[in-house]
């Protein structure tokens, strides 16, 4: 229910719109800086049809906090903060960045892969290709070409109707998203590089990409998971980087794909390095009126808690097939955040104790274990008694869509039986063991003794 005197939906897009335009641009106005914002203002006033009373209203409730009070344009120039244009650093809309639109200066967005969550961050990235000057219209997707029952290649089907039939059907991606099968013209002059595969294929694709993109490209991992080498775990963001030498942010949350390609409000959180003025890029290029997007100052902390939340969706799935109640699933999900946490500090101790409570963590941890694909085939797996292999159940319930909990459980374990830690982390060991057929699926619950031992041996907020 909508608040006394809360303005409709339709009134909010002109709000929307009205920032959008005082902020694109703002190098421009600020040297009028009453006349084009008060025309702006009378603009909207005259489109709500004389409701200028709602507009405090919608400042205070929604947090558009001052887009229509004239003193706050200065506020556009000063993008050192994220917080200075409060709307776009909470995913309302775009942040300008100040080059006033010559089209050699626009951003290429390009998308690497197009699987389900792939393909719901393409329609989000063209939504706002084609609504803000700063971007290119047009936003490529590389595809892993596949031939269609229908004998049709799925790029010719997806180029054609503007639809993933295979992946995300029945949903209108944009008109201005173009698929292409070979990921080096997907590439091609592109300044921001979308990651969306299969965590299993990054290190190849990036051995494909290596010289071939753009000088002052920048990157974002949509990607869960890591990997481990001999001399200890890598995290994809740093994969990325080593490989090609870019700047490679993060952004993970609470988003199954489905609800978000459906419009459905949700929050993602952006873990950048140190460049705020990369940061700001990518939340201007995902955040959406539907799609809020954060940014936190903690790539590490992000990027673990993407990872390590499917290890626990396979323990929530297991307590689901095993037919237990919430009661078991929620001492489960604790435990695994408990884990979580202390895994990736005692990995990177400048992971922020704060970031496990953006959307990138508790959210994803709860969504991830009551929604997910991870979950859904690991209580598969535990009402078989563990006789059908995950590939199996993989290949019969998701589609053609990976999954990915197995997998990095299997990288966790490595670690931890690296660094002698499975005693400290009796979740993540026994998720591997049960998935790799060494322990029944039961045993989610029966190391009492051990998980008591976490609680001293794992100092989880310092």
């Amino acid at each position: 229910m909508r608040p006394h005197n809360f303005p409709s939906r339709s009134i909010l897009a002109e709000l929307l719109k009205l920032g959008a335009r005082t902020c694109n641009g703002a190098g421009t106005r600020a040297s009028s800086a009453g006349g084009h914002l008060e025309l702006e203002v009378r603009s909207v006033k005259r489109a709500l049809c004389g409701r200028a009373s709602t507009l405090r209203p919608v400042v205070g409730a929604i947090g558009l906090e001052v887009v229509v009070l004239k003193k706050r344009l200065a506020g556009c120039d000063q993008r050192q903060s994220m917080s200075t244009w409060a709307p776009f650093a909470n995913g309302h809309g775009p942040v300008s960045n100040g080059d006033g639109g010559g089209d050699a200066r626009k951003e290429r967005i390009a998308v690497i892969g197009s699987g389900n969550w792939g393909s719901v961050a393409a329609k989000l990235l063209a939504s706002n290709a084609r609504s803000q000057a700063c971007f290119h219209d047009e936003v490529r997707m590389w595809v892993f070409e596949e031939t269609l029952p229908s004998g049709e290649k799925l790029t010719d089907v997806i180029n054609k109707n503007k639809e993933n039939v295979k992946y995300l059907p029945n949903v209108n991606l944009g008109s201005n998203i173009v698929a292409d099968p070979s990921l080096e013209s997907t590439v091609k002059d592109a300044t921001m590089l979308v990651f969306c595969t299969p965590h299993q294929f990054v290190e190849s694709i990036c051995k494909q990409l290596k010289g071939k993109v753009h000088p002052s490209a920048k990157a974002i991992s949509l990607i869960k998971g890591m990997e481990v080498k001999p001399d200890g775990p890598v995290m994809l963001s740093s994969l990325i980087t080593e490989h090609l030498g870019v700047d490679c942010s993060v952004l993970m949350g609470a988003n199954i794909a489905n609800e978000v390609a459906m419009e459905q409000f949700s929050e993602a959180t952006v873990g950048y390095r140190s460049d705020t003025s990369i940061a700001k890029s990518w939340v201007q290029a995902f955040g959406t009126p539907y799609f809020h997007v954060a940014a936190v100052h903690d790539v590490e902390g992000v990027e673990l808690c993407g990872t390590l939340k499917n290890v626990v969706a396979i323990a929530a799935g297991f307590v689901d097939g095993l037919g237990m109640g919430n009661n078991s699933k929620a001492a489960i999900m604790r435990i695994g955040l408990k884990e979580m946490i202390g895994f990736s500090k005692l990995l990177f101790p400048t992971v922020s104790d704060a970031t496990f409570f953006e959307s990138c963590g508790v959210a994803d941890l709860i969504t991830t274990c009551f929604g997910g694909r991870n979950r859904k085939v690991a209580e598969a797996f535990a009402r078989s008694g563990g006789k059908r292999s995950f590939d199996e159940l993989e290949a019969e319930l998701l589609g053609g869509q990976k999954l990915q909990g197995v997998l990095t459980a299997g990288e966790v374990f490595q670690v931890l039986k690296a660094r002698n830690w499975e005693e400290k982390f009796p979740l993540f060991a026994t998720v591997h063991k049960i998935a790799t057929g060494h322990l029944p699926p039961s045993a989610i619950v029966e190391y009492d003794q051990k998980a008591r031992k976490l609680s001293t041996q794992v100092p989880v907020y310092q």
